[in-house]
Formats: C-alpha cells, sequence, structure tokens
C-alpha cells in the first residue's frame, strides 16, 4: 500500500456542484474519494468529465435522491458490493464498496432518520444495525478497511456547535449514538476524533440561519479506520474553504492520509 489522501464528500448534487468539485479536486488531488447525494441516476452520472480530470469512478445512482460514488484518482476502483447486507429490500441507493489502491473503502450515505420518532427513524436504525454487522465481519477480514461517509450522526456534543436546539433532531438521539458506539467498539478509529481529541472539528454548516458564517457546524461526515489500516493514519482534516465557494454544498470533504507501508514498517 501506497502512501494515500482519502476523502469522503456530500456533494449534495452532482450535476449542479460539478465544476466545484472538479475545482477541488485539481487543486488538492486526493487519491480515492466518497461521494454522497449524488442526486441523479446512473444514466447523468458525470464520468466523462471526471475521467477527464484523472479519476476512474464507480457509481450507485438514484434520480432526485441520495446516491453513491467512489473515484480513484490514476486507477479504476474494483467494484466490491453494491448496497449494504442485510438492506436487500432497501431500494435507496446509499452504499458502495471498493478495493482501491490496496485499500478496501466501504462508501456509505446512512439515513437521516428525520422526523423521529416514526418510520424514517425506525429505517435508519436498521440500516445501521445492518452497518454494525457488516463492520463486524470487515473488521475481521484481515483487508485494511476504510468505512467513509456521511453518517448522519453526532457523535458527542462535542461535534456540534450548540446541542441545545438540536436535541430532537435524528442525528443527535441517544440510539444513532449508540450505534455509533458500538460501531467503533468493534475495533473502529474515528479518525478525525483520534488525532484531534478535544478540537471542535465541523464538516457541515446547514444554509439556514447564517451557520456558515457563523461557524454554526456540525461533524456528521466520518472516516472509520480498521485494526489493519489505523496504524498507517498519518493527519486528518477537512477542506473547510471549499463550503465557502459559490453555490457550494453544505458539507465540506472530509479527509485522512496514510503513509505507505515502507514507512510504517521504518517506524
Amino acid at each position: 500500500m501506497k502512501a494515500l489522501r482519502i476523502a469522503t464528500f456530500n456533494i449534495n448534487g452532482i450535476r449542479s456542484r460539478l465544476p466545484a468539485l472538479l475545482a477541488w479536486l485539481e487543486r488538492e488531488k486526493p487519491d480515492v474519494v466518497c461521494l454522497q447525494e449524488l442526486k441523479a441516476p446512473d444514466q447523468q452520472f458525470p464520468g466523462e468529465a471526471l475521467e477527464a480530470a484523472g479519476y476512474g469512478c464507480l457509481h450507485l445512482g438514484q434520480p432526485a435522491w441520495n446516491g453513491v460514488a467512489i473515484l480513484a484518482r490514476d486507477s479504476e476502483p474494483l467494484e466490491v458490493r453494491r448496497g449494504l447486507p442485510g438492506m436487500e429490500d432497501d431500494t435507496q441507493s446509499r452504499y458502495l464498496e471498493a478495493a482501491v489502491q490496496g485499500v478496501l473503502v466501504g462508501c456509505l450515505y446512512l439515513p437521516n432518520g428525520n422526523p423521529q420518532p416514526g418510520p424514517k427513524f425506525d429505517y435508519k436504525l436498521r440500516w445501521f444495525e445492518c452497518l454494525i454487522e457488516h463492520a463486524r465481519q470487515l473488521q475481521g477480514s484481515g483487508h485494511p478497511t476504510v468505512l467513509a461517509g456521511d453518517f448522519n450522526v453526532v457523535p458527542t456534543d462535542l461535534d456540534i456547535y450548540d446541542p441545545k436546539s438540536w436535541r430532537k433532531d435524528a442525528l443527535l438521539q441517544p440510539e444513532s449514538r449508540d450505534c455509533f458506539e458500538r460501531l467503533l467498539a468493534n475495533g473502529w478509529i474515528d479518525a478525525i476524533r483520534h488525532l484531534h481529541p478535544q478540537q471542535q472539528v465541523f464538516t457541515f454548516w446547514d444554509y439556514f440561519r447564517n451557520h456558515w458564517a457563523r461557524n454554526a457546524g456540525l461533524r456528521i461526515d466520518h472516516l472509520l479506520l480498521n485494526r489493519d489500516l489505523a496504524p498507517y493514519l498519518k493527519r486528518a482534516g477537512v477542506d473547510a474553504w471549499v463550503r465557502n465557494e459559490p453555490k457550494a454544498s453544505d458539507h465540506a470533504p472530509t479527509w485522512i492520509e496514510l503513509g505507505s507501508r515502507r514507512s510504517r514498517k521504518s517506524a
């Protein structure tokens, strides 16, 4: 495995934000990108433009809603799985898995769950339970693995500017947080929190009530590393400048940098 920069980015509509996506790819040059909320069917995915920018693509689209994709710089992602095990009846495009540059990459868009309580929250929790079980299988696979995406969970109160007005939101519910904790308990490392244990790091700023200008953000985009990949983690952060661009997504790309297998052996 060579040194890699892996990012996750909820693009919130890939067709309308393609220029911004291409500008970010050109400036930051991530090696692997997990995209969520494509909001486009597969036939409208801008594969030619991304390939011209140097990225091989896998995508699982859906008209108007959801959709996930994995991009690989100067290479082609090798598809492993479409859809989350245990959710075979799910009609929503939320999970894609591929082998890229020696790493197994799971790209996910976990259900929002609002309003709660209700069927949307029940769907969120069912999806989360299936993810926990699949992640348990991945943990024991022996392959270096990252689960990256919009988890639609604020893990702790440190991960939000002010929890008071969000207490009834599905992102902060005790059940949602418990699922995230149980996922980590299987041995997964939350990369941002691991390297920045006391720092408020945000990945999402709502369009309403001037959240971006006030830096009133939430951390809901996560990169989780299994035991086989965690030793290579070097850096992690957020390209917040993207959120300040014209016609920006309400999310900013979140990324990790991994050292090479050779540098790990010599460490």
